[in-house]
């Protein structure tokens, strides 16, 4: 899944989600590995985060085939039938004290007994072992770290992917201090002559690291 890359800055009154503790007057924004985070948050819990402004299905639906290790989005036609196509996000959501119940209901089909306990169950064993990875944190930190300098670094360090913009990097600061803020937003950007445009793709949404 590789690491992550975050900007530690200042916030006079920085509301942030999640239970993780966090330094008065601090705030960490989230900038390379958004994309990974905001994907994995939504496929375990089933919806996506309050910050994310496009297609909530793409969260949804997501099954593993225990035979194949093919991940596809449900097909009912498709997948019909086949127990060994696998919800992921309910397992996910009942985690290790679940995991006995899916091993049951393959068991209980006498083709695929043979293979439940060693290789279907050690399979959903290390997709909920996805849940406990500990990813390293790279952090941008210093006074002197302006937008212009973090801009520059995340764009060096994300050269191949969607580049950031002091615009986008200024709403997460904003949005450190008033997590309201985006929505405020939508209303008049929607009757301004030039729209305000925000991307969700580079990363750039204001939010602590643990949420």
């Amino acid at each position: 899944m590789g690491g992550l890359l975050a900007w530690v800055t200042k916030a006079k009154s920085a509301a942030h989600r999640g239970d993780g503790p966090r330094a008065a007057g601090i705030v960490k924004l989230l900038l390379d590995g958004q994309q990974r985070m905001t994907s994995l948050y939504g496929v375990v819990r089933g919806r996506p985060p309050r910050f994310f402004d496009g297609n909530v299905q793409s969260f949804t639906g997501l099954r593993l085939h225990l035979d194949t290790e093919t991940f596809a989005f449900h097909q009912p036609m498709k997948m019909q039938g086949d127990p060994l196509w696998i919800d992921v996000t309910g397992l996910m959501r009942e985690g290790t004290a679940g995991l006995g119940g899916f091993v049951t209901a393959l068991s209980a089909c006498p083709d695929l007994a043979p293979k439940v306990v060693g290789d279907y169950a050690g399979r959903l064993s290390r997709l909920l072992d996805v849940m406990d990875v500990d990813l390293h944190v790279e952090e941008v930190t210093g006074t002197v770290k302006t937008l212009d300098v973090v801009v520059d670094i995340f764009n060096k360090v994300n050269s191949g992917g969607t580049k950031l913009s002091k615009g986008d990097l200024a709403l997460a600061k904003i949005c450190a201090e008033w997590p309201e803020a985006r929505d405020a937003m939508k209303p008049s950007s929607r009757r301004g002559p030039k729209p305000i445009t925000t991307s969700t793709s580079t990363g750039c949404c204001a939010r602590s690291i643990r949420c």
